[in-house]
This record gives C-alpha cells, structure tokens and sequence, in this order.
C-alpha cells in the first residue's frame, strides 16, 4: 500500500511542482526518476491494477495542475504505462530484468513526450531526466538481482 500512494502522490506532486515553478524544470525532471521506481512498484504488486493508479494520479492531477501539464503527463504515462504491460505481460524473465526490460524502452519516450508536450525539451532537462530515471531503475535492478542472488544460493 505504501509504493501505491507514494506513486499516486508523487505523480500528483511532481505535476503540480511542474504547473507552480516551471523554471525548476531540472529539478522537477530529477525527481520523475522516483516516479519510474514507484511504479514498477505498483505494477509488481498490483499488476494490471496499476493502471488503475495511473489514472487516479492523473485525475487528481488535473484538477490541481496546469491542464496542459495533466495532458502531458497523461500522454507519457500511458505510452510509458502501455509498454509496461506489455512487457509485463508476455517476458517471463525474472521481475527485475522485466522492470529494467521495460523502463528502457518507457523511459525515452515518456520523457520526449511529457517534455515535448510542454515546451521544455532541452538538453539538461532531457538529460537529467534520463539519468535520474535509469540511475533509479538500476539500482531497483541491483538489489533486486542481489536479493534473487542470494535467495538462490540459500535454497
């Protein structure tokens, strides 16, 4: 239940941050990394639930965002959100390989579209969104692979 309202809350925020103080678009572009992990999160543990979430996120979003910015977020999350299901749904890889699987193949799209939709594509943003997401995810990949690792060697 944590990671459920941690990424409903950080997708609620995050949009907000993005309609309050668009001139800390780096900042606020560091922070969708987290938004990445907790809904990975969210999908291991709800599964096709999580797109229940999304769309709870996504309402409160727009009602205390920028609309432009909802839409945005919308669109990225629901490109990003339908990959994830499919990757989810026919990879029988281990949970952390589908988390990675699935987060490199989201992550550049959701950032070009969520940033493209709302005029702020530039390098350092791109940049520090892309790094801040991949560097969280494969940490998340890390210790997950550590943790099967040492389960396997227990058993």
């Amino acid at each position: 239940m944590f990671f459920l309202i941690s990424y409903i809350a950080s997708v609620v925020l995050i949009n907000y941050a993005f309609s309050a103080a668009p001139h800390l678009d780096i900042i606020w572009s560091a922070w969708g990394g987290l938004v990445f992990i907790l809904r990975d999160m969210v999908q291991t543990r709800f599964g096709h639930g999580a797109i229940l979430a999304m769309l709870a996120a996504l309402v409160l979003s727009y009602i205390t965002s920028d609309p432009s910015i909802a839409l945005a977020s919308a669109t990225a999350f629901g490109v990003s959100e339908l990959i994830d299901w499919i990757v989810f749904t026919i990879t029988k890889r281990p949970l952390h390989d589908r988390l990675w699987i699935s987060s490199a193949l989201s992550i550049p799209l959701d950032t070009f579209i969520f940033f493209g939709m709302i005029d702020a594509l530039t390098p350092g943003v791109i940049i520090t969104a892309l790094l801040s997401k991949f560097a969280g995810v494969t940490a998340v990949w890390l210790a997950m692979a550590w943790r099967a690792r040492r389960n396997a060697a227990v058993n």
